[in-house]
C-alpha cells in the first residue's frame, strides 16, 4: 500500500520575516526570471495532489501564482511550525508535505521518497536528511506529516513552544537520506541568492 500523490497536499512556506535578507519578502525575490516561491511551487506541484502557499505579506503577489494562499494563524512570524499548523488547518488530504520558498532545486522525487519511508516505517513524520561534514543533518522544513497531527501541534504551540525539532521529537520520525546536499541549498541572504543564481542549471 503506497501513498498516492493525490493523498498529499503540498505547502510552500513563504511566511518568514526574511530578516537575514534585510527584511525583504524572500519568496518574491527574483531567481532566473521568476519569484523564488514560484520555482518551489512549480517543482512541488507534479509531486502532490493539491498545493498551497503560506505567506504573511504581499498576499496578492502570492495569489497570482494560482494556488490558495494562507497567512499564519499565529501573530508575529513565529516560524515554520506556525506555517505547518496553518497548512494542517487547511489541508483536506490525509498528508501534508512542506518545502521552504528559498530552496528552488530540491529533489524531484522528494515527496515520493518521503511517502515511501513514512509508509515503510509506519512513521508519523518523514523528514529529509543530508550528509554534512560526515554527519547526517536533518532538513526539518522538508517534511511529510500525517494531517491527524494537527491537534498535537496546536497543543505544542499553545504551550509556548516554537522549536520544530522539539515537536518532531514527540513523534515517530522516518529519516530519508538524500545524498545531494546541494539540492537543499537555501538562499537565506542576498549573497546566498547570488550563489544560487550562479549555479549551473
Amino acid at each position: 500500500m503506497t501513498i498516492a500523490p493525490e493523498q498529499i497536499t503540498g505547502l510552500v512556506l513563504a511566511g518568514g520575516r526574511g530578516s537575514r535578507m534585510g527584511g525583504v519578502d524572500k519568496g518574491l525575490q527574483n531567481h532566473r526570471g521568476l519569484p523564488l516561491a514560484m520555482h518551489a511551487l512549480l517543482r512541488l506541484q507534479p509531486q502532490v495532489g493539491e498545493a498551497m502557499i503560506n505567506a504573511n505579506r504581499n498576499l496578492a503577489a502570492y495569489e497570482s501564482m494560482g494556488v490558495p494562499v494562507w497567512p499564519d494563524v499565529l501573530p508575529d512570524y513565529p516560524g515554520p511550525l506556525a506555517g505547518l499548523m496553518t497548512g494542517l488547518e487547511h489541508c483536506e488530504t490525509p498528508y501534508l508535505v512542506t518545502v521552504p520558498c528559498d530552496t528552488p532545486d530540491f529533489p524531484t522525487d522528494l515527496v515520493a521518497r518521503l511517502a515511501a519511508a513514512l509508509e515503510a516505517e509506519d512513521a508519523e513524520i518523514a523528514m529529509a536528511v543530508t550528509p554534512e561534514d560526515g554527519q547526517m543533518r536533518r532538513q526539518p522544513v522538508f517534511c511529510l506529516v500525517r494531517a491527524e497531527l494537527a491537534e498535537s501541534l496546536v497543543k505544542f504551540l499553545h504551550e509556548g513552544e516554537r522549536k520544530i525539532d522539539r515537536w518532531t521529537g514527540r513523534h515517530r520520525v522516518a529519516e530519508v537520506r538524500f545524498d545531494d546536499a546541494a539540492a537543499f541549498f537555501n538562499a537565506n541572504t542576498a549573497a546566498e541568492l547570488a550563489q544560487l543564481q550562479a549555479k549551473p542549471r
